[in-house]
């Protein structure tokens, strides 16, 4: 999303004081053009399991997916089961540049979620839910936003 001001000053944004949050937790697949996706209230290991099942759903039959993840506590507990069809590869610290997913997240903020004042959680979770949608009814975006070239050397589409 553009917004225009005058140049030397900063164009005017809506702000909330009111301090309510939920969580989208995503995962894409650039060479299907897929994504599986929760939004929930908390970020923590049961919100990260849940994930992980949701994930492995969406796993191709016979197929095997590599997560790329950070650091984050919820990320790194022994306490996650991870489904038989996952791989989880932890990223350097402070990279987020190597995990795609953050591409996905910049996108859903420019496109549908930056800008706006949310009259309460409902509301955040609509937004969350209906920018999630509109990503993946866009499987070429997904691959667009997802692959890098260094994570492909050696396989044939």
């Amino acid at each position: 999303m553009r917004q225009w001001a005058r140049r030397g000053t900063r164009p005017r944004q809506p702000a909330d004081q009111r301090y309510k949050s939920a969580y989208l937790f995503g995962a894409i697949c650039p060479a299907r053009g897929i994504a599986a996706g929760l939004a929930l209230p908390f970020a923590d290991t049961e919100a990260m399991q849940l994930h992980l099942d949701e994930i492995s759903r969406h796993v191709a039959r016979r197929a095997h997916a590599v997560l790329l993840l950070d650091r984050a506590g919820w990320h790194t507990t022994a306490k996650l089961k991870v489904p038989k069809n996952i791989t989880l590869i932890f990223l350097p610290p402070r990279a987020p540049e190597l995990n795609p997913v953050e591409n996905v997240w910049q996108y859903l903020r420019q496109n549908w979620l930056s800008n706006r004042v949310f009259e309460g959680y409902d509301a955040i979770i609509d937004a969350a839910c209906g920018a999630w949608r509109e990503l993946i009814e866009r499987p070429n975006t997904i691959t667009s936003i997802g692959m890098r070239e260094w994570a492909h050397v050696g396989q044939s589409n």
